[in-house]
């Protein structure tokens, strides 16, 4: 993967701004501007601050971003605004109540975006991404994250329990 062009002063040499239609526009260091572009992470679960890709409406890399955090003002905030609008992973923080320990059921969970309930269709929608860090999958296809399983409430962690 191509690294950031830096500037003399470090930073990178491009900028992104949107369109009059509120499409993304990348523009390079030689002036070129690519309307359309998209901005992916590479590990959006893992290391959601690292790595970070611009990618043209093809699915071409314009640019790579090791590290948010390493980026200032304008131009990380446009990246991070592009991020937020492309995800949509809510984070359960509490289940409040299951319908039945048997699938499918319905979950009510609290979560970082509001209440909400949804019908888990079976246990192989509930996944381990690593020690304490589960993705759950509705009927809808609509992903959900646990960060830490064991810094969950007792109660949430019991009803988890049960399908794990």
């Amino acid at each position: 993967m191509s690294a950031v062009p830096q500037t003399q002063a470090g930073q990178p040499a491009f900028s992104l701004q949107r369109d009059g239609r509120g499409r993304l526009v990348f523009i390079g260091a030689d002036g070129q501007a690519h309307a359309g572009a998209v901005v992916v992470r590479a590990f959006p679960v893992a290391a959601p601050g690292e790595g970070v890709a611009v990618l043209d409406a093809e699915g071409h890399e314009l640019a790579w971003v090791a590290r948010l955090d390493q980026l200032g003002g304008a131009l990380r905030e446009m990246l991070e605004d592009a991020l937020a609008q492309r995800e949509f992973l809510p984070v359960i923080r509490r289940l409040k109540r299951v319908s039945s320990f048997a699938t499918p059921s319905t979950w009510e969970v609290e979560t970082d975006r509001g209440d909400t309930a949804f019908v888990l269709k079976g246990e192989e929608d509930i996944r381990r991404l690593a020690p304490g860090v589960l993705l759950v999958a509705d009927s809808h296809g609509v992903q959900f994250l646990i960060r830490d399983l064991s810094s969950m409430d007792r109660h949430s962690r019991r009803l988890l329990d049960r399908f794990l």
